[in-house]
């Protein structure tokens, strides 16, 4: 561990808050985006990679990641079912997509929670509004195919802090951080 005259010496670190799916549903996951896009060329998201983002953080310094790191034990949320219902396909960055087709409250409220969280802690996010989605695929050559879609059910329990580094073989996600959900 640094000590704190050394900590402005770390590298900033690209981090994330997410939902990360076990591997039952990562394998759920992975059927339903090759359903999805049998029709579709593009680059499948690896299946230990899918996650639902809650807040995007990006370069995080030490400093700051001590801050949300203590500012999400403050957080109390609790646990809920998702069910990823819907996807789609957003043709501009051209990407398949699968989501709830109805927020539960605990997730707007958990992922809420943490934006303001960061922001309090000196970290700049995204302003657009809260869409939870879990990318299957990228650059496809065309829309996926529209098919009638299996619910996936999801009990949440928890979420994670995750790093992403980007290496020549592409993006690699490390859970660093896990909190448990409980109730107020």
């Amino acid at each position: 561990m640094p000590t704190p005259e050394r900590e402005h010496d770390l590298p900033a670190e690209r981090l994330f808050f997410a939902l990360w799916p076990d591997d039952a549903l990562r394998q759920q996951l992975v059927r339903c985006r090759d359903t999805l896009a049998s029709n579709s060329n593009g680059r499948p998201i690896p299946a230990e990679n899918l996650h639902l983002t809650l807040a995007f953080l990006g370069r995080t310094d030490a400093r700051q990641r001590a801050c949300v790191e203590t500012m999400v034990n403050a957080i109390q949320c609790p646990p809920f079912e998702l069910q990823l219902n819907r996807s789609g396909y957003w043709p501009r960055p051209r990407v398949l997509w699968i989501a709830p087709a109805e927020m539960p409250e605990a997730l707007t409220a958990l992922a809420a929670d943490l934006h303001r969280g960061a922001e309090g802690c000196g970290l700049r996010l995204d302003a657009r509004p809260y869409r939870a989605h879990i990318t299957l695929m990228r650059k496809l050559t065309q829309p996926a195919k529209d098919t009638d879609l299996q619910p996936l059910n999801w009990p949440v329990d928890r979420f994670v802090l995750v790093r992403s580094s980007t290496l020549p073989q592409g993006v690699k996600y490390e859970v660093v951080r896990e909190w448990k959900l409980a109730e107020k």
